[in-house]
């Protein structure tokens, strides 16, 4: 793990929302600005954040501080649904879930069980992820254990928080990407203990889907939440017409698609459900009453013609979002340009995503979906040190907008529509500076 400098200092202008909300309507009661701010961080920990003016006081005259008069700076975004292994395949041509699956996805996974191509693709994808300003990501893996080792041991390297599993998979694959119940099992067993609460690394029990995953194989993956209650489940839900209908078969006795899920003991506070795009009733409650997540994809939706992802349900609902990039079927490792996707899906269905809303899905919002916001998602003392400094006016075009911005919110707006990783001036990770433009 690289070392971690003892105290950073960071001036400049920040924004970030300051407490989790029930209903959208909350969030702009809790936006703060500090216009001319100062965060100091000791080993990767927040120690003050607030006014220059009132803090500078604290700093003795060996502490450099990196100023940022011109920037915004905002906490490092949470992507809460990645694929690491998809990064190679991001954009591919003309198909739907399950044939996109079995053309695209399945044969690109098939390389990772060399421990050296995953090693060098997980060095890619942890580099792209800061390059976009992304501090923590809940990730898929392949079926191979190689795979977990070489994205954990990247993202410890940068001392990054992420999450991430061994997928489950014994049927309706590749034979050779296939495990057993019992390798599964095992396999993941032994990664749990080898990475979970190692450092920043957190590990999740990740079933693809209900499709390729046997009953005995669900079992086994309820047995081994139960016996580590503390780990995450990950897994895709009700991304797709088609797929749906296919659970449906596959699973008669149950009702619906996460009832799958439920029976086995795989719903809860650290489960996160890709998509829900098509959720039934029953569902929305099922996922309130047992405090499960969604992570909502909507540059996947779009690309894969899944459909519109309902949010404001979810707040009627009160079930816990988070924001996800979903590579590779998602087309950009930024969270500005999957806000800016959100933005349209919510559009189509007659909602509006404010720019403030947007910025709590991409930073609180999704730390609160991943049970992560006592420790992450905003600038409170005490929290984990990752933010990321934008630059506002990066194209010529940018600039022209953020001239005319009327305010604040207008000014965030703008960013979130035209926001790519050229927006992006450092990102900083427990307090160290991991990247810069």
């Amino acid at each position: 793990m690289s070392s971690v400098i003892a105290t950073t200092a960071i001036r400049g202008r920040f924004l970030d929302i300051q407490n989790t909300v029930a209903q959208a309507r909350e969030i702009h009661d809790q936006v703060r600005y500090v216009e001319d701010g100062l965060l100091i961080s000791q080993n990767g920990k927040i120690t003050y954040f607030g006014a220059w003016q009132d803090g500078q006081h604290l700093l003795d005259a060996n502490i450099p501080v990196e100023h940022y008069p011109q920037q915004l700076i905002v906490p490092g975004f949470i992507d809460t649904h990645i694929h690491f292994p998809q990064t190679e395949m991001i954009g591919a041509y003309g198909e739907q879930l399950l044939e996109w699956l079995n053309t695209y996805t399945f044969p690109t996974e098939l390389q990772f069980k060399e421990p050296e191509y995953a090693t060098k693709i997980a060095e890619f994808f942890i580099q792209e992820l800061l390059k976009n300003g992304t501090t923590t990501a809940l990730v898929f893996a392949t079926v191979h254990p190689e795979s977990v080792d070489a994205l954990f041991e990247a993202a410890t390297r940068k001392n990054m928080r992420v999450i991430a599993g061994k997928v489950l998979m014994d049927r309706h694959a590749p034979e050779d990407l296939c495990d057993t119940a019992d390798s599964a099992y095992t396999d993941s067993k032994a990664l749990i203990e080898k990475w979970h609460g190692q450092g920043r690394n957190l590990y999740a029990i990740t079933p693809r889907f209900a499709p390729t995953s046997t009953e005995a194989q669900l079992t086994k993956a309820g047995q081994l939440k139960a016996e580590y209650p503390d780990v995450y489940v990950h897994t895709h839900l009700s991304e797709n017409k088609n797929e749906i209908a296919w659970v449906k078969e596959l699973f008669p006795s149950q009702n619906g698609y996460l009832d799958v899920y439920h029976h086995y003991g795989l719903t809860g506070s650290k489960s996160v459900f890709a998509h829900c795009v098509h959720l039934e009733e029953h569902e929305w409650q099922c996922m309130h009453d047992t405090d499960s997540a969604i992570a909502f994809c909507p540059t996947s939706n779009l690309f894969l013609g899944s459909g519109l992802f309902p949010l404001h349900k979810a707040w009627e609902k009160q079930v816990k979002v988070g924001l996800g990039t979903d590579i590779g079927a998602g087309t950009s490792f930024n969270q500005l340009q999957t806000l800016n996707e959100a933005y349209k899906v919510q559009q189509l269905q007659g909602n509006k995503l404010s720019a403030f809303e947007a910025l709590y899905h991409a930073t609180l919002g999704s730390a609160k979906a991943l049970s992560l916001d006592d420790k992450l998602g905003n600038f409170k003392q005490g929290k984990e040190a990752d933010f990321v400094v934008l630059d506002l006016n990066a194209t010529a075009l940018q600039a022209l907008r953020q001239s005319r911005a009327k305010n604040l919110e207008d000014s965030l707006f703008a960013l979130v529509t035209m926001g790519d990783d050229r927006n992006i001036v450092a990102t900083y990770v427990f307090g160290q500076c991991v990247y810069q433009a």
